[in-house]
């Protein structure tokens, strides 16, 4: 599986985000990854919304997991600050991951080798040469366990 998305607004990025929550089954793991400022959060934001999640989503930077509950219970994870796979083992991620609610794990690359087979692998990138607010999406297979 090898899907490629561009967005030319963070708007269009959530919207994107959306369909992807709308789509979502209990057990799913979304790998986001790119660099800071690409848009990470208002994927998750999308993602959530078409969950039904009706909180305001913030990135988990400090607390490193948030919950949110819609159709299905959201674990929102934020890895930036670990120092590895260790670390996200240490908060429990396990127990997320095989709860039958759905995570997004933004700078999921930071813990790849923690990532259970299957999880989907969200890719942002930055063009300039296409404007300020572009981002190509690739969605693929994420490369854990």
């Amino acid at each position: 599986m090898s899907i490629t998305m561009e967005s030319r607004s963070p708007k269009e990025t959530e919207l994107i985000g959306e369909e992807i929550g709308k789509n979502a089954k209990a057990g799913d793991i979304y790998c986001i990854n790119g660099g800071l400022g690409v848009g990470k959060t208002y994927l998750s934001k999308g993602i959530a919304k078409g969950l039904g999640v009706k909180d305001v989503i913030t990135s988990p930077t400090f607390t490193i997991v948030n919950e949110y509950e819609g159709r299905l219970p959201l674990y929102h994870f934020d890895v930036y600050r670990l120092e590895g796979e260790d670390d996200l083992y240490a908060i429990g991620a396990d127990e997320y991951f095989f709860s039958g609610g759905v995570c997004i794990i933004e700078w999921a690359e930071l813990v790849r080798d923690a990532i259970p087979k299957g999880a989907v692998g969200i890719e942002i990138f930055r063009d300039m040469k296409k404007g300020e607010n572009y981002r190509r999406i690739e969605i693929n297979e994420c490369s854990g366990n």
